[in-house]
């Protein structure tokens, strides 16, 4: 194969190569996520949603291992390509289109997750605050919230670079995530994500630029302050699960907060 050529454009319009992106943690998290709900709900969890869920991974990880599932993304292509995959391995879900800053459920749910800081594409934060009402508003008086949040700190490095490869079937995609700038008077995070993707005969990159909101420790427990519908129950590093010993928020790398609905709103 000679030179690939580039393709500039939007990562979630080409839900296939995305899902293989991103597929490597898929069980371990849905077993980490089952497991906050076990210890912080305090009922079964039977019914569960995934705001901005994209390809579903984990959406239908949870509709495999018999949760009822909710989910919900603005992109048409995720939706659809979610659609398919479920419909293939005879599996149900609620899916529709919608924003994660507005949205309502026709039915509650026992709880929700958001996982590898997909919450941090809500740039403002009003946006932040009303995502947050709204998850609340759609669980039931008692059911947890799972919200995976990468948190900046003073170490944070400024030219980061994440480097890793997937294969399924005869398709293969590396992949190369590298921050670009750190606005921290604006708080604003820009990454480029290229996929080198190789199927068969066929070789390319794709190249996609994005934003994502940052938050320091502090600015997220202000955040989350400014919603007393829900409580701030847990924080762990999900390297070392829900038995590792209280770490300082802001420390860690990645950091998975539970947050609780209270009773009344």
């Amino acid at each position: 194969m000679g030179k690939s050529r580039v393709l500039r454009a939007n990562w979630y319009e080409y839900p296939r190569y995305y899902d293989i992106a991103v597929q490597t943690y898929t069980r371990r998290e849905a077993d980490f996520i089952r497991a906050a709900f076990r210890k912080h709900c305090p009922f079964r969890v039977r019914r569960l949603l995934e705001p901005a869920c994209g390809t579903g991974r984990l959406i239908r990880e949870f509709a495999a291992r018999g949760y009822e599932m909710v989910g919900f993304d603005l992109n048409r292509r995720t939706l659809d390509y979610l659609r398919r995959r479920l419909a293939r391995s005879r599996l149900d879900g609620e899916i529709f289109e919608a924003d994660m800053a507005d949205f309502r459920l026709r039915r509650r749910v026992d709880a929700a997750f958001c996982t590898v800081s997909t919450f941090r594409h809500l740039l403002s934060e009003k946006e932040a605050h009303r995502h947050l009402n709204c998850v609340a508003q759609s669980l039931r008086p008692g059911g947890v919230y799972v919200l995976g949040v990468h948190l900046l700190s003073s170490n944070t490095p400024k030219n980061d670079v994440q480097c890793w490869k997937e294969r399924r079937g005869e398709t293969q995609v590396a992949a190369n995530l590298r921050v670009l700038r750190i606005d921290r008077r604006r708080r604003i995070e820009r990454f480029r994500i290229e996929l080198l993707i190789r199927e068969r005969a066929k070789k390319f990159r794709l190249r996609h630029e994005f934003m994502f909101r940052t938050y320091t420790g502090k600015q997220f427990r202000q955040l989350l302050r400014s919603v007393p519908s829900l409580e701030l129950c847990g924080v762990y590093d999900l390297r070392y699960g829900l038995e590792q010993a209280p770490t300082p928020m802001g420390e860690m790398p990645y950091s998975s907060f539970v947050l609780k609905r209270r009773a009344r709103l």
